[in-house]
């Protein structure tokens, strides 16, 4: 077999070790936005090492610690191979590419994503770890290129280069004024909720947390004397309990609360029980209004529960994997933008906007038709067992109708 079909076979069971992972109204097909509603930037995984690292202007040392794969700039020629040359170095805001323009127009009041990238310039891998992602500290523009407020961090991919990289890449993102959730120092570091206030609305309040279905090592753990994620023992009632507590203690009038969650496999449709019956009890016991799952590599269904909506699973938003073949049918290439409208003096969903597009040369591109029709379809089908459905929109966003 030649290179590419080698690197491709190689990387192929690798990718299940890495973690991936509309416009909502009830008439019309552009809900009226009332000033007072808060609008929400949210999406998939957002995975700018390995390969996206190596186009940027500060590169990575590009050496990794893959079983068939040692050095980064890999990723970069199987790329290259499928979509053609890419000018290197790119500048910071090349990645987003049209995604920019989306913001321009939407005008979110909040942008949160998860960042499944250790910021940093540590060399101190984690042992027995399939993948390790890391971007130079350096660049980090492309960050506050999207104008991002928060970033999530409880995933399986920010302690990648050690406690030094996890405490390096929280005082990176916090030197250019982005907010984390998720991990910390220690315990009450890594589970407290960041409170972001949109003037003359409200506020936002985000909860970061993680399951090991997802590939979080359990050591990642934070406790009172060591660093580490917010990482959920299990979704029983107790958990439930703890985080019900923790939105008690901040949430007050016209907040809206936010869990984003990283639980799950890369790959598949099909949503466990038991993430639907946590995602209905962090509604009805908890009080939080907004459920952001991620982890899976593809878009998954999305359901509207009492009126709060639940993504299980965003799909990923950036990644290098172009070329990497085996998962063809998932389309992990497609990418979505969701724009949530929440009225904060409830809570409840108002309209979601997804905007497709698709990864090709590590940018964010326009999707086709075709691709656009294939995401609703797909979101359709699976939005069945929700009694949600999915409609296009003339301007080549999607619709889900509840």
């Amino acid at each position: 077999m030649n290179r590419r079909q080698f690197l491709c076979h190689a990387t192929n069971s690798l990718l299940m070790l890495a973690t991936p992972t509309l416009m909502m109204a009830h008439a019309t097909d552009k809900p009226t936005r009332k000033p007072k509603h808060i609008r929400l930037f949210l999406c998939g995984d957002v995975m700018t090492g390995r390969g996206v690292d190596q186009v940027f202007p500060y590169p990575s040392d590009p050496h990794i610690y893959e079983p068939y794969v040692s050095d980064a700039r890999k990723y970069v020629e199987i790329a290259e191979e499928v979509n053609g040359s890419i000018t290197k170095p790119v500048d910071f805001s090349y990645i987003w590419g049209d995604a920019l323009k989306e913001l321009e127009r939407v005008m979110p009041d909040v942008r949160v994503i998860n960042l499944e990238t250790s910021v940093t310039r540590s060399d101190d891998y984690w042992p027995d770890k399939g993948i390790h992602y890391r971007m130079h500290p350096k660049n980090i523009p492309c960050i506050t290129a999207m104008g991002i407020d928060c970033c999530v961090l409880a995933n399986n991919h920010v302690l990648d280069w050690g406690y030094e990289g996890l405490k390096e890449t929280m005082q990176t993102l916090r030197d250019v004024n982005v907010k984390t959730a998720g991990a910390g120092s220690n315990w009450d570091e890594a589970k407290a909720p960041v409170v972001m206030e949109v003037k003359g609305k409200g506020s936002v309040i985000v909860l970061s947390v993680g399951m090991e279905s997802s590939g979080i090592p359990q050591q990642w753990s934070a406790t009172d004397k060591r660093a580490g994620v917010n990482l959920l023992a299990d979704l029983s009632n107790r958990t439930v309990q703890r985080i019900r507590e923790e939105v008690q203690a901040v949430k007050r009038s016209r907040n809206i609360v936010l869990v984003s969650i990283h639980w799950g496999g890369n790959w598949g449709y099909e949503i466990p029980d038991e993430h639907i019956q946590f995602a209905h009890q962090l509604i009805d016991i908890a009080d939080v209004d907004v459920v952001h799952g991620h982890s899976s590599h593809h878009a998954i269904g999305i359901e509207v529960y009492h009126d709060k909506p639940i993504i299980y699973g965003c799909g990923d938003f950036i990644n290098d994997y172009e070329g990497i073949g085996g998962y063809e049918f998932y389309r992990d290439d497609l990418s979505l933008m969701y724009f949530l409208d929440i009225d904060p003096a409830n809570g409840k969903l108002i309209g979601l906007e997804m905007v497709p597009h698709q990864i090709r040369k590590f940018r964010l591109n326009p999707a086709s038709k075709q691709d656009v029709v294939w995401l609703k379809n797909t979101l359709h089908r699976e939005g069945r067992q929700f009694n949600t459905r999915v409609e296009l929109n003339n301007d080549g966003t999607l619709a889900l109708r509840w």
